[in-house]
């Protein structure tokens, strides 16, 4: 027997439970006839354990299961007598009641209403992007840059010499000796014997790199540089030293022609350059084709945040946060460190948990409502597009559709991508072309 539904908040609900006590006892001793049956213990024989024994083992664990089952189906029929939207489970706690009956109290939280209004009426700004020649000849730059090698300058070599002018410049690598002083002593940290770097990189503070440019090997020159107050080392932090730069080494760089060769390294096993061409702007075009998505994918997200409005079950939140909290300790423990040595205040994902929630309701009322749900083929088509940036796509095909779990993930990215189709169809769009500098910058919220 269940009470009526009370209202303890917007989405706060309650509902008392009873049951015959007399109802319970007997499904309870039918149970443990069951596991008579095949009880087993010391002395007797397979099903002919005495039933006070049967009890003892099996008492306890067989209540709890019975109440467990009352409880359930007297909630589940409640909330579906009552059309109620449950969200997370009940709390449930014994209650005082009538002689001869069991009483549980079940709070609990339901769904929100979700109205979404006139999506045409929405201004959202959908970012284009595409890619050119010049995005292509410098990637290739880049990857130039990346296998760059150095020679020693003035020396003769097969690539050259590195030309007449033999003082340090942007883009050499310099060796040096330096020693740092404040207030005419030496300090922590401020000496070093053969030190690399390559000018121009800003790996060095300005000052630094700027009193090694134009140095020869052998001269040495006496630079004043001014600490930041943020420094990360404290001792010097805001303080002003006097260092003494020897320049030992100087190395200019070569970088590799654009050739049969260079093309053979970036996996072009012919070394056609048009085919090398052709693979960067097919990489390059995957990419930009995913941070476009994502930076709409975005927009359009936040501006159904901002359309819809709606009260929050507190259960779906704070299993969020337990959900976030887990990834972040995960996360932790594969970069090497103890995350039980590190606080996760589940405050710190709380605005997170929401945004996600809001979101997940959202859309699952757009799917609802427009019938935007995911079919096979569209899954099948995502993966294998994943599959085109890697050198063995069956392997990744096989990946995939090997565990359910995995085709899972795949299957949220191409629900999101239907709401994000559907709302930039109905909605006034405008358009904006991102330049590609700026695109591949970005980092879209996700």
């Amino acid at each position: 027997m269940a009470t009526a539904v009370e209202t303890l908040g917007k989405l706060e609900r309650r509902v008392t439970l009873s049951f015959p006590m007399a109802a319970v006892k007997a499904e309870v001793e039918k149970r443990l006839k069951q596991h008579a049956r095949q009880a087993k213990a010391p002395g007797f024989r397979p099903g002919k354990v005495p039933m006070k024994m049967v009890a003892a083992m099996y008492g306890y664990q067989t209540e709890s299961e019975v109440l467990n089952d009352q409880v359930g189906r007297a909630f589940n029929d409640i909330a579906s007598a009552n059309q109620l939207r449950v969200a997370g489970l009940p709390s449930v706690v014994p209650k005082d009641g009538a002689e001869g009956e069991l009483t549980f109290e079940a709070t609990f939280e339901i769904f929100p209403e979700v109205e979404i209004g006139d999506l045409s009426k929405l201004t959202i700004e959908k970012v284009t992007a595409s890619v050119s020649d010049a995005e292509i000849d410098k990637t290739i730059d880049i990857l130039r840059k990346q296998r760059v090698h150095f020679h020693v300058k003035g020396e003769a070599g097969e690539h050259g010499d590195g030309g007449p002018d033999v003082a340090a410049k942007s883009g050499d690598r310099v060796t040096i000796d330096f020693v740092g002083k404040i207030d005419g002593v030496e300090f922590d940290g401020g000496k070093a014997d053969a030190y690399p770097f390559v000018l121009g990189e800003g790996r060095m503070l300005p000052e630094f790199e700027a009193a090694a440019t134009g140095l020869k090997v052998g001269e040495t020159k006496v630079a004043t540089l001014n600490f930041p107050a943020d420094y990360h080392g404290a001792d010097v932090a805001g303080k002003t030293a006097e260092f003494s730069i020897t320049l030992k080494k100087l190395e200019w760089p070569h970088l590799p022609e654009v050739d049969a060769e260079f093309a053979k390294s970036l996996g072009i096993a012919d070394g056609n350059l048009d085919k090398m061409r052709e693979d960067i702007k097919n990489n390059l075009a995957r990419e930009v084709s995913g941070r476009v998505k994502a930076i709409n994918k975005d927009a359009v997200m936040n501006a159904l945040l901002a359309t819809v409005s709606m009260d929050l079950p507190k259960v779906l939140v704070t299993q969020d946060v337990e959900r976030l909290i887990e990834s972040a300790r995960a996360d932790v423990a594969k970069r090497g460190m103890d995350p039980a040595k590190m606080p996760f205040p589940p405050e710190q994902f709380t605005e997170q948990a929401e945004r996600r929630v809001r979101l997940g309701l959202i859309l699952a009322q757009l799917v609802k409502q427009h019938d935007l749900q995911v079919k096979p083929e569209q899954v099948k088509a995502k993966v294998e597009d994943f599959a085109q940036s890697y050198e063995d796509p069956m392997e990744v095909l096989k990946y995939y559709f090997a565990d359910r779990s995995r085709l899972g993930e795949v299957e949220a990215l191409v629900l999101e991508e239907n709401v994000v189709n559907y709302v930039l169809g109905v909605a006034t769009v405008t358009e904006k072309t991102a330049a590609f500098d700026e695109l591949m910058g970005n980092n879209p919220q996700a």
